[in-house]
């Protein structure tokens, strides 16, 4: 029997130019008048690279205006481990308790937030709830506290995700842990928070966000799926109609913005457009999910050695860092190409939402129209270019082969085989 229904959820959103400096009034709503009044804490998780901006110290002053009480955690690593979310996580423990988190930052802060907000509400330890086959999977048994993400770079949509994500070190694998529960109470999207991104920040995580978009239109159909009862229902749940519609709108707006933004870094509206993109894409694959780009990119980010990309810090333990957005975007044609017989009529119209006027109807269409993209925004051009080669394909289908999770919502089924020629066929793009 196929599945007849599918489920919708999103954060409270605020968006707009200055509504960072409203957190505080936001935040007395979720804690309550009487605990705002009383001993209110807040904990406030950034990044040295964020803190560095002012941004969170303002916006943790402002929260003071309102009777509560900051403390701020700014050693959140970019592209977050194990061993980076186990500091933040004893930290918030030892500092705690707390009514409320807010983050200040890019995925990698709010996917830290998210980490620290389950594991200082719920028993175990942080393998407990990572996603099977690398974790046990288990569900939290308690409420977490309310969370207010508060991006500063366009691209993950972490701040309306169910998904942490993070490299185990001692595997050499990026996976996440996935519950309704770890989904910000609310997301505000400050577009003026965005003008500082580098280049390179602004086309990586630019790239999160059209393969946010494009992996969700084109995911499995939801009522492809198997009939499902309800406890048994995952916040991946395929392509439905109203994820459909917010993808497609993430897909005009990057049309218009995306080379905008990375080649006129000071444009505000092109900023704001990439905002909104990121916004409507991060509801759109929140619920209808991701497949295999995202798939691919979580061994290409845990197994890279020394490549690191312009405008990202370095790795304090000197390796490589290929960001997530790149490491998405490296497969994304050649997987396109692969799943175009699945729906051609979803991968063409995708393409001419990017690419106005484009020519053609077959399966080449897609990928031509993102490589063009990606050699305009400087993204490398393939895996070669990052420092992976054929002796690499064995080790990357592994890596990818875990994430069934995602794999799951692909429009066709996946092999082994199919992995390593989309592997192969990323090596070099144009």
């Amino acid at each position: 029997m196929s599945e007849t229904v599918f489920t919708y959820s999103a954060p409270s959103l605020k968006f707009g130019s200055g509504s960072s400096s409203e957190v505080g009034h936001d935040l007395v709503g979720l804690v309550g008048t009487s605990v705002a009044r009383g001993e209110g804490r807040v904990l406030l998780i950034t990044d040295a690279g964020v803190a560095a901006t002012g941004h969170p110290d303002r916006i943790a002053g402002e929260i003071a205006t309102h009777g509560l009480g900051v403390t701020t955690y700014d050693g959140v690593r970019v592209e977050p481990t194990d061993a980076s979310l186990l500091e933040a996580i004893e930290f918030a423990r030892a500092e705690g308790p707390f009514h409320a988190i807010v983050a200040v930052g890019g995925g990698s802060a709010i996917d830290t937030a998210k980490a620290v907000n389950l594991l200082t509400t719920n028993p175990g330890e942080l393998m407990d709830y990572i996603n099977a086959p690398v974790g046990k999977a288990r569900p939290p048994v308690e409420p977490l506290l309310p969370l207010v993400a508060i991006p500063t770079t366009t691209g993950t949509g972490s701040e309306s995700t169910t998904i942490c994500v993070l490299d185990v070190l001692s595997l050499k694998v990026k996976t996440g842990i996935s519950h309704v529960a770890l989904r910000p109470r609310l997301a505000v999207v400050d577009p003026s928070l965005t003008m500082s991104q580098p280049a390179m920040v602004t086309a990586a995580a630019g790239m999160d966000i059209l393969c946010h978009a494009l992996e969700s239109y084109t995911a499995r159909w939801f009522g492809d799926f198997d009939a499902k009862r309800p406890e048994e229902r995952v916040p991946y749940c395929g392509a439905n109609p109203v994820a459909d519609m917010w993808s497609e709108k993430s897909l005009s707006l990057l049309a218009g913005s995306f080379r905008t933004a990375v080649g006129e870094g000071s444009s505000v509206e092109a900023r704001e457009q990439m905002a909104l993109a990121a916004t409507f894409a991060g509801l759109g694959f929140g619920n209808a999910g991701v497949h295999i780009p995202h798939a691919g990119a979580y061994p290409i980010a845990g197994r890279v050695r020394d490549y690191r990309p312009a405008g990202y810090p370095d790795d304090p333990g000197g390796h490589g860092i290929v960001p997530h957005g790149m490491a998405v975007s490296l497969t994304a044609p050649e997987a396109f190409r692969f799943t175009f017989d699945a729906s051609p009529e979803r991968h063409l119209h995708a393409a001419r939402l990017l690419e106005p006027g484009v020519e053609g109807d077959g399966p080449d269409v897609l990928p031509g129209v993102l490589a063009r993209l990606m050699s305009d925004i400087a993204i490398p051009n393939g895996l070669a270019e990052v420092g992976f080669g054929e002796n690499d394909v064995d080790d990357l289908v592994e890596g990818a082969l875990k994430q069934q999770r995602l794999l799951a919502t692909a429009p066709k089924e996946v092999t082994p085989d199919d992995l390593a020629g989309v592997f192969r066929g990323s090596m070099e793009h144009w």
